[in-house]
């Protein structure tokens, strides 16, 4: 909890999330430090700790489809490139569709990612099996897999990414809140934190689930809110699933790790906002009980062995909020990735540290810029396969 060291920083970032990290570790490689980052918690407190570990390609967007397959390619050199090994494995992930809409919206992303040169399958029902042989496909229409998708721990990703970003030379603080940002004519000239205020030219909202309300503190609006979501892991077992299983009906995702655990959620509706908390409930174990042992019979007697809650940083049309915004120069957001920083993270981060350092990028405004909010416009709903 100790105050920054510098009073000047020509880089400050709010959160020491997946997406804070791997932003200041980029500016550093560039050259655009001194860097600072802060977070009010401890490392890995928020989303980065507490998510299933779900790496995927299977987008509706092609442009997002490219910045998961780079962050895939990412994830596969992380051992090399940080030293520490993220046990990320290839798996794949296999949705399920049980009506004819969803198999229609899964066909759409079908040819999103298929066209994104990526070998993705489509599978009739007596198909799935093959891939999972406990699952009941009663019900199931369709379904898609892809077998470059995987799981990792994202515990050793965070520690890695802390650890190669100070020996950058940037500074990253904890337990320590940012509360706000000064200004003068339309432009951030620094951080106030609950340890003093600082000087920087650049402030990065990469806060996640708070992202929202440090966005307030600092004058500004947009359109993310953060949403509770809940998930599960049970006792160890056998292994004998390999992919990710999601089911768009209801959210429900969950996959083995490498111990045995099955971890997994589903969407349980939540009041929106962080004041909540975020504890587990009830209502949530006993509708994931409820439709893992719909889905995989043979569930039915493992016990759980923990359950816990994240907050989801979500945007009305489903595109994260990536860029300088219109209201305040020198602001930056990298935020609003829903459930999926940690998938998005490793390719949409570089993009981000180019804007920081002026550089252009490959990301369509229409789809990432905050300034697609201006004046209350709100686009509709064109990135929607949320779950899992």
């Amino acid at each position: 909890m100790s105050a920054p060291e510098r009073r000047d920083y020509r880089v400050a970032i709010v959160g020491a999330g997946i997406m804070g990290l791997f932003t200041a570790y980029h500016v550093a490689r560039r050259g655009g430090g001194p860097v600072l980052v802060v977070d009010r918690g401890y490392l890995s407190s928020g989303a980065s700790g507490r998510n299933g570990g779900g790496v995927r390609q299977q987008w509706e967007n092609p442009e997002t489809v490219r910045l998961a397959r780079e962050s895939v390619a990412v994830y596969r050199r992380f051992p090399h490139d940080f030293g520490y090994n993220v046990w990320f494995r290839q798996g794949g992930y296999l949705f399920l569709a049980t009506s004819n809409p969803e198999w229609k919206h899964l066909e759409r992303v079908h040819r999103s990612v298929t066209g994104e040169g990526l070998d993705a399958r489509r599978l009739r029902p007596d198909e799935v099996g093959r891939y999972v042989p406990e699952l009941r496909t009663d019900g199931v229409v369709g379904a898609t897999f892809l077998r470059t998708d995987g799981t990792l721990y994202p515990f050793p990703a965070i520690w890695g990414l802390y650890e190669a970003a100070q020996q950058l030379g940037v500074e990253v603080r904890l337990g320590v809140e940012a509360l706000g940002v000064t200004a003068e004519n339309g432009r951030v000239t620094g951080l106030t934190t609950s340890r003093g205020a600082v000087r920087a030219a650049t402030v990065v909202n990469a806060a996640g689930g708070w992202a929202s309300e440090f966005s307030a503190r600092s004058g500004l609006r947009v359109e993310n809110r953060p949403t509770r979501h809940e998930i599960l892991a049970t006792e160890a077992l056998k292994p004998f699933l390999d992919p990710m299983v999601v089911r768009l009906s209801d959210g429900l995702y969950f996959s083995q790790t490498m111990r045995g655990e099955i971890v997994g959620g589903l969407t349980v509706p939540h009041p929106p906002g962080v004041s909540g908390g975020v504890p587990s409930s009830p209502a949530f174990l006993g509708s994931m009980a409820r439709a893992l042992t719909e889905l995989v019979p043979r569930l039915a007697s493992v016990s759980v062995l923990r359950a816990w809650s994240g907050f989801y940083d979500e945007t009305p049309d489903g595109f994260p909020i990536v860029g300088e915004d219109p209201n305040l120069r020198g602001f930056v957001h990298a935020n609003g990735f829903g459930g999926h920083g940690f998938m998005l993270a490793p390719a949409a981060s570089t993009r981000v540290a180019r804007m920081i350092l002026g550089e252009p990028t490959d990301l369509d405004p229409g789809h990432f810029s905050p300034a697609r909010f201006a004046n209350g416009r709100v686009a509709p709903r064109s990135e929607s396969l949320q779950p899992g």
